[in-house]
C-alpha cells in the first residue's frame, strides 16, 4: 500500500511538472535569438501571418573589434566588416519562434569598395506594412561614382515560407540628374522600366514606361536571397 502511495504521488507530481512546463512560453523575448556579442540595429512589428498577432523582424550585427580593420585608401579610416542577420519571428501564445533568416546582408563597411556608405545608414530600412515584409538598402558613394540606387526587396508568407513577390530599384545620377527605375512583380512576372525624368530639370520631362515579361519563372524564400551580390533576374 505504502508502495502504491509513493507511486501515485510520484506520477501526481510529475503530470504537475509537465502541465506547468507546457504552459511556459518558449520565448516571450525576441533577445533569446540574438547570439552573444551581437546588436540589435533595426527592428520592426506587424501581423506577417494573418493570425492577428504582432510579429518582429530584427536586423542584428557582430560586434567582434578584430573586424574592425584600417583603411589606406580613400574612404573612412576605419572598416567595419562585422557579418550582419536578418531574422524573422513569428509570434504564437507560446512565444516567438525564427521562421526565416538571411546573413547575406551588406557590411557598414566594403574593403573592395572603402568609399561606399552603409548600405542600411538611411531611411526605413525594414518594414512590415499590410503584412508584407519590406527590406531597403541605399547605395552611394563618396568617391568613385556619381550613381545613387535604391532597392526595396518584398516578402509574403505563404506556405510557411517568405517568398520574393517584388524588387523595386531606381538609379539617380548626381551630376545630370537623370533617374531611372525598374520594378519586377514576381507573382505576374512583369517588369515595369521607368526613364526620362531628371531631379534638376526646371519644367516637366516625358517619362517613358516599358512593360516586358521576366523570361525565367522566379520562386525565391527570403534564406535564398543573396543581398550582398545585387542579383540580377532576366
Amino acid at each position: 500500500m505504502l508502495l502504491k502511495q509513493r507511486l501515485f504521488c510520484f506520477i501526481a507530481a510529475s503530470l504537475m511538472i509537465s502541465s506547468i512546463s507546457a504552459q511556459k512560453p518558449a520565448s516571450t523575448s525576441y533577445q533569446s535569438f540574438i547570439p552573444e556579442h551581437w546588436k540589435v540595429l533595426k527592428t520592426t512589428q506587424g501581423d506577417l501571418n494573418a493570425d492577428g498577432l504582432p510579429d518582429l523582424a530584427v536586423i542584428i550585427e557582430d560586434t567582434d573589434p578584430k573586424k574592425i580593420v584600417l583603411n589606406e585608401n580613400l574612404g573612412s579610416d576605419k572598416l567595419n566588416l562585422n557579418p550582419r542577420k536578418l531574422m524573422v519571428l513569428l509570434q504564437s501564445q507560446q512565444g516567438y519562434q525564427l521562421a526565416a533568416s538571411n546573413q547575406s546582408l551588406p557590411t557598414e563597411g566594403d574593403a573592395d569598395a572603402p568609399c561606399l556608405a552603409d548600405p542600411l545608414g538611411e531611411g526605413e530600412t525594414l518594414v512590415i506594412q499590410k503584412g508584407l515584409l519590406k527590406i531597403s538598402f541605399h547605395y552611394w558613394l563618396s568617391c568613385g561614382s556619381w550613381y545613387v540606387t535604391n532597392q526595396t526587396y518584398t516578402f509574403k508568407y505563404q506556405n510557411h515560407a517568405f517568398k520574393l513577390i517584388g524588387l523595386d530599384s531606381n538609379d539617380f545620377h548626381r551630376a545630370s540628374g537623370d533617374i531611372s527605375a525598374r520594378s519586377i512583380n514576381f507573382l505576374t512576372g512583369k517588369i515595369k522600366s521607368t526613364s526620362g525624368e531628371n531631379e534638376f530639370s526646371e519644367t516637366a520631362q516625358p517619362v517613358k514606361v516599358e512593360w516586358s515579361k521576366l523570361k525565367n519563372k522566379y520562386s525565391l524564400s527570403l534564406e535564398q536571397i543573396q543581398f550582398n551580390e545585387h542579383d540580377e533576374f532576366e
